[in-house]
């Protein structure tokens, strides 16, 4: 009796234990399971995206075009037609305008209910160029852009460029279109302009060590990387030094800065948007910056005009 009780003991302590192996074996298989269900997940997600996979950079990187827009009804139509007439995948255009009294904000409208890629974002009041850039950028990223081109509507940045700035940016995270390399120039523009945009560009490579050579051209094109990297925020500036501190932020934070030439032409209708004041604000900013970089601190007038 005793022999037979155990053996029965024996044999239920082997059936526990094979019940407990089998069932930790079962956990092990659905984690492996987990797991290989996690990577497989996170695979597709890094396939889905332009850097991912080589093999689909070409045909899926989405690029929003950013125009701010200020009384510019004479060139709006005619830009946004050459841009969504080139052969580039995947291409929207998002029209930012400051309550234009030309009615600029009315057309834009209308253009963009005749193509679903044009998008507008209306405000209240002309509230600067930097703060237009920001709030574009901040429509491309709800679009789901992967590169953001930022250029004027006064037909000075021209459209054919567009292609190379998208090409250049597979090497590159900022792309600018340069007036200062090989192969670029500018037309129609007066001494006087000509040399004020070499000197603002002289000045701000040699106080700010910006290895750039256009400094101050607002045609460029970065990677969305670029842009989610910086605290837009912060950024201080605004109008046409906001173009000096966004250059500036890249490179300090070691990202690749290309440049691909064209030719700069001025406007040919409308009035030039750059002003005395303009060229001040863009000298103080390379000043500020220069001093925030050698002493870590804000510099003094900047915490001034923060609080009036």
């Amino acid at each position: 009796m005793k022999a037979a009780r155990g053996m029965q003991t024996g044999y239920m302590s082997e059936q526990i234990a094979l019940f407990f192996a089998s069932r930790k074996a079962l956990t092990c298989l659905y984690q492996l399971e987990g797991r290989m269900n996690w990577i497989a997940m996170n695979w597709t997600m890094v396939q889905q995206t332009p850097e991912g996979n080589p093999e689909r950079r070409h045909f899926t990187i989405r690029t929003i075009i950013v125009i701010p827009t200020y009384n510019e009804s004479g060139n709006l139509l005619a830009l946004v037609d050459q841009i969504v007439s080139l052969s580039v995948d995947d291409l929207h255009v998002v029209i930012v305008d400051d309550n234009s009294p030309d009615g600029t904000g009315d057309l834009a409208d209308q253009i963009a209910r005749r193509n679903p890629n044009v998008h507008v974002r209306h405000r209240p009041a002309k509230l600067g160029l930097g703060t237009a850039y920001i709030a574009g950028f901040r429509h491309a990223f709800a679009l789901a852009a992967d590169r953001i081109i930022t250029m004027d509507a006064d037909f000075s940045h021209r459209p054919r460029y567009i292609p190379q700035l998208i090409a250049r940016s597979r090497e590159d995270d900022l792309v600018i279109g340069s007036r200062y390399v090989d192969g670029g120039g500018t037309r129609f523009c007066g001494l006087g302009r000509r040399l004020l945009s070499r000197g603002a560009n002289v000045f701000a490579r040699n106080i700010l060590g910006l290895h750039a050579h256009d400094c101050t051209a607002g045609f460029r094109c970065y990677r969305r990387k670029v842009l989610e990297a910086i605290d837009l925020d912060k950024i201080f500036s605004d109008g046409y030094s906001f173009l000096i501190e966004m250059l500036y932020k890249c490179q300090a934070r070691g990202f690749r800065v290309g440049e691909v030439p064209i030719t700069f032409e001025d406007r040919r209708q409308g009035q030039s948007k750059i002003s005395r004041q303009e060229i001040f604000k863009a000298a103080y900013t390379v000043i500020r910056l220069r001093w925030e970089a050698s002493f870590d601190a804000p510099f003094p007038e900047l915490q001034r005009g923060r609080g009036q």
